[in-house]
């Protein structure tokens, strides 16, 4: 097994060769722009590893990593319009540095390309991938409007907001598993526990996110720290506060999530605190332990060697131990 630098080093330069600029340059140099931004590269280096895992040359899965990339960003430049947010792992986002209409169009295109990827791919490879991906995409989509629909309704449960993220954020980390399984040809079952292993830590994974939104150091984190709570959005902190705090200590939180007031950052301090003092932030780090744990207990029943399932359980460790 080769790895994770390995995966990532030869996803990134597969990356480079592949998508470049061209004319009309304001419909290309968005895609490269936000393609070049960085980060982890979680879900392509998981469509490589799943791959080797699973006795295929990692190479092999390059056109489906690099599918769920730019899918991934596409939504990112879509999402990022929407909340009007102003960077994006340190940088300018896509619509602040072009403008709106910009980003709408090359996040169009990012769709239209990464479902042309899966073309390299013969018979009923391309059937399992391109029908993965379309499931996965629509659940995205789903994803993100019950995440819209919470922005005004004031009765949103916890069961919901977890499900909001499965849609959103986990259901594209259990399928660059089951896509780098599909190239590899794995057994029906396999292709499902490694896909429920990903679905698990994507929950964990995107708790960890909200957490560290709140929490995160602003040098380390890329994104604007608290900008959850400058929108107001109802993430797990704010309803495991709402549901076990004090009485009056929920009506402050609902007050102070009603208004925007000039100075953001005294009111994303005083949620903060409110976070802390109503047990919502310790809650909140043992429930990503759960799906971690949960994650975890799913590679058990996969029929690989120890040392990948290792592999899977350091990688998911290392998830979970970020700053950023």
């Amino acid at each position: 097994m080769h790895s994770i630098d390995w995966y990532r080093e030869e996803f990134v330069q597969y990356l480079s060769e592949k998508v470049k600029t061209k004319e009309p340059a304001n419909l290309y140099d968005p895609m490269i722009y936000i393609l070049g931004l960085g980060g982890k590269r979680v879900r392509p280096v998981l469509v490589l590893m799943a791959a080797e895992i699973f006795g295929s040359d990692p190479k092999k899965a390059l056109d489906s990593a690099l599918a769920i990339e730019i899918f991934h960003n596409f939504s990112l430049v879509h999402d990022d319009i929407m909340d009007d947010a102003p960077l994006r792992r340190g940088k300018k986002t896509v619509h602040e540095k072009w403008d709106v209409n910009t980003g709408i169009l090359s996040g169009d295109a990012m769709l239209i390309k990464a479902y042309q990827l899966f073309e390299n791919y013969e018979g009923e490879t391309f059937r399992e991938l391109a029908k993965l991906f379309s499931k996965t995409a629509i659940e995205v989509c789903e994803g993100q409007q019950y995440d819209m629909n919470f922005e005004t309704r004031e009765d949103v449960t916890i069961q919901e907001y977890l499900k909001m993220i499965e849609y959103k954020t986990a259901v594209l980390v259990g399928a660059s598993l089951q896509m780098g399984a599909i190239v590899a040809g794995a057994s029906e079952e396999n292709k499902k526990r490694i896909y429920e292993y990903g679905r698990l830590l994507g929950i964990a994974f995107q708790l960890q996110d909200d957490y560290l939104d709140a929490f995160g150091d602003p040098e380390t984190f890329g994104k604007q720290v608290g900008g959850d709570i400058i929108e107001n959005k109802k993430t797990f902190l704010y309803l495991t506060t709402l549901d076990t705090a004090a009485a009056k200590v929920a009506l402050q939180l609902e007050h102070l999530y009603s208004i925007n007031p000039p100075d953001a950052g005294a009111k994303v301090e005083t949620v903060k605190s409110l976070f802390e003092s109503s047990g919502a932030a310790e809650l909140t780090r043992r429930e990503i332990e759960k799906y971690t744990e949960k994650a975890f207990q799913v590679l058990e029943e996969l029929e690989i060697s120890e040392e990948k399932k290792a592999l899977l359980r350091n990688f998911g460790q290392g998830l979970m131990d970020r700053e950023v």
